[in-house]
């Protein structure tokens, strides 16, 4: 199983940036979803996740700026994330829980990273 995140970059405060990340590979089933962060210096928390029947959940810190979504279809999960401050600023890291067959526990895969850069 592979995550491949995309969509980072520099942004102005105040900006907005959407990330993406698609899953591939042995999935039978695909369940929670999720981003991660890690800041310079800072242990990496969660951000936003998304169960497989769209119930979704957010840092405080986030609630009301960043959208979790996901394309069960396109085994896909998306972070949009607006009003952004420089406090963003981290490596963004996508995660799933994934079965790899019928009857097998699920086990959580992590994606690369991808840096968002906020400038004040």
């Amino acid at each position: 199983v592979q995550l491949q995140a995309s969509g980072g970059g520099l942004v102005q405060a105040g900006g907005s940036l959407r990330l993406s990340c698609l899953a591939s590979g042995r999935i039978f089933r695909l369940n929670d979803m999720g981003w991660f962060r890690q800041a310079a210096g800072k242990q990496r928390e969660l951000v936003a996740s998304i169960s497989s029947g769209g119930v979704t959940d957010y840092v405080d810190s986030v609630k009301g700026r960043f959208t979790v979504s996901r394309d069960n279809a396109k085994k896909t999960v998306y972070l949009q994330m607006n009003s952004l401050t420089p406090e963003d600023t981290a490596v963004y890291y996508c995660s799933a829980d994934v079965s790899v067959q019928w009857g097998t526990a699920a086990k959580t895969y992590w994606g690369k990273g991808t840096l968002v850069t906020v400038s004040s």
